[in-house]
């Protein structure tokens, strides 16, 4: 469970580094910037003590799944960015495909 926080944690810092990425208005503002690289750096690091215990394809699946969804959630909320319903399809057998590896497979950690 421990590894899965840490993940988490992970994917929490790159979506704060991700989203500071479009305030940063292609890093031509400071205090955006800085957070860019805070929160990937953070990121890297809480990725990196999760592939410790789990296989960087299950780390990797879970990180991008996860992160595309709630970029898109701020996306939506913060920057007023729509998405179609092939959008939305396409990010919910996303989330599908993580729940079938979390819940069926042998490879990822339990």
């Amino acid at each position: 469970m421990r590894t899965y926080i840490l993940l988490l944690i992970a994917v929490m810092f790159e979506t704060v580094g991700t989203t500071a990425l479009q305030a940063s208005q292609q890093f031509t503002r400071l205090v955006p910037s800085v957070i860019v690289v805070i929160g990937y750096a953070a990121a890297f690091y809480f990725m990196a003590l999760t592939l410790k215990v789990l296989p960087v394809g299950i780390t990797y699946a879970i990180w991008s799944g996860l992160g595309i969804v709630l970029i898109a959630i701020i996306g939506y909320v913060v920057f007023g960015q729509r998405l179609d319903l092939p959008a939305m399809l396409g990010m919910g057998m996303i989330l599908a495909g993580i729940l079938v590896i979390h819940l069926f497979s042998n490879t990822a950690a339990h």
